[in-house]
């Protein structure tokens, strides 16, 4: 086990947020779940990534060389990958100009979810899936798909964490904070983290570049309690380095040697 999952713990029904900036891209951490969300151990377990910033070649690349083969996983249906890039949000826009623009948005949403429902549903009766994840790669790209409506993308993972009530659902969120500047979006922010179970900050060092130092990792668990009301986390907040290798990541505590 990492630092990272030491820090992050169980994600189970909960919602993890990821921020990042250009200089200390998070991408790395979403590929670590993935193949965690992916793990042979959670045999009851599925991933749903819908992916606005790459295609399917861009993951399987990635995470062959971590020890994952995401086409198999596909074919078993333990991943449902949405390449919302092809969705055509492109005629919302057009219509924005001409007729009732918000409407056509959300209707591009809703087509969105029914997939994903779908995934779900589907997943449930074929395979008896009890977990899943869905994994939004990244937000940003949502928000522009959508005009950056503030209500439409809270809507939108709200109805994602309630899709079925006899299944556990993880929401996973990769979010660019050096791309904000407008009032609306800080407020999107702000309600994003109020929401999160956990925060996840990836920061460039304090101290500049180093050799053996790729940036800093700052984890914010506010601690959960589980659905019987018992066995709370208190809430905690660790800090550690992270060099980026071409078959992982290591973690290491400030001062201290790699994690091998």
């Amino acid at each position: 086990m990492t630092l990272l999952d030491e820090a992050i713990g169980s994600v189970n029904g909960g919602f993890l947020l990821i921020e990042d900036c250009v200089e200390t891209n998070a991408g790395f951490v979403l590929h670590h779940f993935i193949k965690r969300a992916l793990d042979e151990e959670n045999e009851d377990g599925c991933l749903i990534l819908l992916a606005f910033a790459n295609p399917f070649s861009h993951y399987d690349r990635i995470l062959r060389k971590l020890g994952c083969n995401l086409s198999a996983h596909k074919e078993k249906m333990k991943l449902h990958f949405f390449d919302v890039m092809k969705m055509d949000f492109q005629a919302s826009r057009q219509q924005n100009e001409v007729g009732d623009g918000k409407n056509n948005l959300q209707n591009g949403l809703i087509r969105l979810f029914g997939q994903i429902h779908e995934a779900v549903e589907l997943s449930c009766s074929v395979q008896n899936r009890k977990h899943f994840t869905i994994m939004i790669d990244d937000l940003s790209q949502l928000e522009i798909a959508i005009h950056g409506s503030t209500n439409d993308v809270l809507d939108f993972l709200h109805y994602c964490t309630t899709i079925n009530s006899n299944v556990e659902c993880s929401i996973i969120v990769l979010n660019h904070m050096d791309i904000y500047s407008t009032t609306e979006v800080s407020q999107l922010l702000s309600q994003l983290e109020y929401l999160a179970n956990v925060i996840l900050k990836s920061e460039s060092l304090s101290t500049g570049l180093a050799a053996d130092v790729h940036g800093q990792l700052t984890v914010i668990n506010k601690g959960t309690q589980n659905r019987k009301g018992g066995e709370y986390s208190r809430s905690m907040v660790r800090n550690f380095h992270f060099k980026v290798k071409e078959n992982g990541v290591n973690f290491f505590y400030p001062g201290r040697q790699l994690e091998n």
